[in-house]
């Protein structure tokens, strides 16, 4: 759900007007740690059992060599303002010091980037027929989702008209992450954003936020619906779901972060399936694209990759596919 979270720090920040970073202290989002609370049970077995034979998740950073030219680096990040994903390690300094140019999913990720790509699809994002979200949901279901969307600071008055996928991009991004966001807290793309431009290293980006909508948008509506239930049935936990992504993440057991979603859903009665093709658009396919477009940075020699971390490891992800593209790809850390 990386992308989801990524769109989502977008629109948290287009319509939560945030502060100067020095008028309000940000809060802390700390939650609980939900694979921990499943030990000795089925579910925790079955995702340590995926995670472990998922390959290439021993870790975030990795070298990446072709020939005579200059070594280049991907990253694994996540879409998060928490302190902890943020402290920089030594090697991650170094390998994006010695880089020519930062090289992220997206190359800019300001308010006005995501009105732009919001505005120019609008087609995939609104209903274009008489259908309306609260005809799609109970009463009681369209009522949550309308209440965590005015919190966000979503026009109420067009909650109705979203799209399914729409509703769960909204409700990617806790409360407390918001607020944090309103102080002006960065996250971890952002940050290393920024450290490259004050360093004189230039910026680029894989994909468009366009892009990434349409990936969402090309998901099933029946499937849209089901992850869309999914995440209203476990919102009251995001908190906890968040936390539990960040110590995985921290401990680079990112193998696990994927099939700890499906659990999750088949907890509240939505079946693993629907989930199918979400993976297929947002992972596997997406991944080729990246891919073809890390290319021509690669070549070039000294680029540093960072992508959300989900799309590193697993036989269609990058680690795997630059290694069938010819490139010597290393685990750093």
């Amino acid at each position: 759900m990386r992308v989801i979270r990524l769109l989502a720090l977008g629109l948290a920040l287009l319509f939560g007007h945030p502060a100067l970073a020095s008028d309000v202290p940000a809060p802390s989002c700390r939650g609980l740690n939900i694979l921990e609370e499943l030990q000795g049970t089925d579910a925790h077995e079955r995702i340590l059992a995926v995670a472990s034979a998922t390959e290439n998740t021993e870790a975030l950073l990795w070298k990446v060599e072709h020939g005579e030219r200059q070594p280049s680096y991907l990253f694994g990040t996540v879409h998060l303002t928490d302190e902890r994903v943020g402290q920089h390690s030594p090697a991650l300094l170094a390998a994006l010091g010695a880089a020519r140019r930062l090289v992220l999913e997206i190359d800019d990720y300001s308010p006005d980037s995501f009105l732009k790509a919001f505005a120019r699809a609008r087609d995939l994002i609104m209903f274009t027929d008489r259908r309306r979200l609260d005809q799609l949901l109970t009463e009681a279901e369209y009522s949550k989702v309308s209440g965590i969307l005015r919190r966000s600071g979503f026009p109420a008055e067009v909650t109705g008209a979203v799209r399914p996928w729409v509703a769960t991009l909204l409700m990617a991004v806790s409360d407390c992450e918001q607020a944090r966001l309103r102080t002006g807290r960065l996250s971890l793309d952002a940050k290393l954003a920024r450290h490259a431009q004050s360093h004189g290293i230039s910026v680029a980006g894989l994909e468009t936020v366009e892009l990434q909508l349409r990936a969402l948008a090309s998901v099933p509506e029946g499937d849209q619906i089901a992850i869309l239930k999914s995440a209203l049935r476990t919102y009251d936990r995001i908190d906890d779901i968040i936390e539990t992504t960040v110590q995985l993440y921290l401990g680079r057991q990112t193998g696990a972060i994927w099939p700890l979603q499906l659990v999750l859903a088949e907890q509240v009665g939505i079946a693993p399936d629907a989930f199918a093709s979400l993976e297929q658009s947002l992972l596997t396919t997406r991944n080729l694209g990246m891919r073809d477009s890390a290319a021509r940075h690669l070549e070039e020699g000294g680029a540093f990759i960072a992508v959300g971390a989900l799309h590193l490891p697993g036989r269609h992800g990058l680690v795997a596919l630059l290694r069938e593209a010819g490139y010597t790809v290393t685990a750093v850390e």
